[in-house]
């Protein structure tokens, strides 16, 4: 019996991101058997190395004969075995992890050793997709206290490598996010960075976003850099732009944002565990957090603002991690820019001092950066701004940005948006009284941004602005034709995204 379990190893062309996936032909023995089914999770083993993987089932023989095992990209790669040779498949061992999310699915409250198993579980790939979404609607829909936020962002940490820097004060920064085109991250790292404080900033990939702070930099850098390189260049520099992913920082997160993506779910505590754990991993001792709040951003109202920020209090205290809280103004888009070249273009602007570059960009940048000289105990209270106005507008910030391009790996600069462009224009003459963050962030992100870094949306006018019937609001960029009837459609269906009152000009 042992003979009809083993099959000759395929790898099969099939990209399926963080997820592990095994194919079976329909016409292979072992399908018959109740113990590897559809979407079941087998175990797939050769000379004491093995790989957990779901399981999906080919139609026909263009892919596998019935007696191979075909394996996606990420799960060949991580198995570690030549093509052609024979594995042994079993069913899995149970996962008692699983219990636990079945209990938080019901409302039940968990324990720090229930998320703990639950991260191990994920990060050794013992979940499916589906298992992970479980999890995650479980914490959405039955919410987690701030003891399960605290226990959650441990068990990321734990599971994951961490960075010990031989510095005091090691500083970082995080917009919860909502507001497109809010790249402060890459004007503020430089200039903390030429005061000479470290700030080794990792970020995530955009979740539901049109662009994050690694999409942005990876137009000029390369931003998938290894622990080890990471902590080279950061040591040369003072600071990093880079992804996180690839460095191992609380990768139970980056498995979790790989589902959460497509389900487009972003829950509170799941997002302060997030946030936090890759910031303790990233050894950070210092935190600077923007919450900006608006009608149409993540976070509505000053009362809910306030909410969240004794949330990240609370577990930064539990962390030992030094945390500011900002509430700022979230009412619009940040710059001009919306996308990974156009925010890159705009950041580009600021550092080089540009008299055309964004000013709220740059101001609000400033505000950041300068909280968190004042980390400095040799910096005065308010003294931090002026600090950081002197260090962008003395061309110091733009040298350090060029030495951290250069150390990550620079990309040949180029600025120039996608082919196909389409104009909105004012349906009216009036004064723009608000701008739906929600709605153009969705706009850039059916255009194609992130993926296609040069898809995404140039504002030309903002909240305040007075505007006549047909001058042009903002420009859409797409890769590709099919994109921009995308965007068309949607405009018919949910409009502009532009408020307008009506005003004599």
């Amino acid at each position: 019996m042992p003979n009809t379990r083993k099959l000759i190893l395929k790898p099969l062309a099939i990209d399926t991101y963080h997820e592990h996936i095994a194919y079976l032909h329909r016409q292979c023995p072992l399908y018959q058997s109740e113990e590897f089914r559809s979407l079941f999770k087998v175990q797939i083993s050769n000379n004491g190395d093995s790989i957990l993987a779901t399981l999906n089932i080919i139609e026909g023989d263009e892919l596998l004969n019935p007696n191979e095992i075909g394996l996606s990209i990420p799960a060949f790669r991580a198995f570690s075995q030549n093509a052609g040779c024979e594995v042994q498949l079993s069913p899995p061992q149970p996962v008692h992890s699983m219990q636990a999310v079945r209990a938080k699915i019901n409302g039940q409250t968990l324990d720090k050793t229930d998320f703990m198993q639950i991260c191990q579980d994920i990060i050794h790939k013992r979940y499916s997709n589906a298992e992970i979404a479980a999890f995650l609607v479980a914490c959405t829909e039955s919410g987690l206290d701030r003891n399960e936020v605290f226990y959650l962002t441990e068990a990321m940490i734990e599971t994951g490598k961490r960075f010990e820097w031989d510095h005091a004060i090691v500083v970082d920064k995080h917009c919860i996010g909502g507001i497109p085109g809010n790249r402060t991250t890459m004007i503020v790292t430089p200039i903390i960075a030429a005061h000479g404080m470290l700030m080794p900033k990792t970020s995530s990939r955009a979740i539901t976003s049109p662009a994050g702070t690694a999409d942005t930099m990876e137009t000029l850098a390369e931003v998938q850099l290894s622990f080890e390189k990471l902590q080279k260049i950061v040591q040369q520099t003072n600071a990093c732009l880079a992804w996180g992913g690839t460095a191992q920082l609380a990768p139970v997160d980056d498995l979790l944002i790989s589902v959460e993506r497509p389900l487009k779910l972003d829950s509170v505590g799941q997002m302060v565990a997030s946030i936090l754990s890759k910031k303790v991993a990233a050894g950070s001792t210092h935190l600077l957090i923007d919450i900006p709040v608006g009608d149409t951003a993540k976070v509505r109202s000053m009362q809910d603002a306030i909410k969240l920020r004794k949330l990240f209090e609370f577990v930064g205290d539990q962390l030992k991690l030094n945390l500011e809280v900002m509430i700022t103004d979230g009412k619009q888009p940040i710059g001009r820019g919306i996308g990974p070249t156009l925010e890159a273009r705009d950041v580009l602007q600021v550092l080089n001092n540009d008299p055309n570059a964004p000013h709220d960009l740059k101001e609000k940048s400033l505000e950041l950066a300068g909280r968190i000289l004042e980390f400095d105990p040799d910096i005065r209270g308010g003294q931090g701004y002026h600090l950081a106005r002197d260090i962008l507008e003395s061309g110091r910030a733009m040298t350090k940005m060029q030495q951290i391009i250069e150390l990550q790996g620079a990309k040949t600069l180029d600025l120039q948006p996608a082919k196909y462009s389409l104009d909105i224009t004012a349906p009216q003459s009036g004064r723009i009284e608000a701008i739906d963050n929600l709605h153009i962030a969705h706009l850039a992100h059916i255009a194609g941004a992130p993926f296609d870094k040069k898809a995404g949306i140039d504002l030309r006018q903002k909240v305040g602005q007075l505007v006549s019937s047909g001058d042009l609001l903002y420009r859409i960029y797409c890769e590709r034709q099919a994109n921009q009837q995308f965007v068309k459609d949607l405009i018919h269906h949910q409009g502009i995204g532009y408020q307008l009152s009506e005003h004599s000009l």
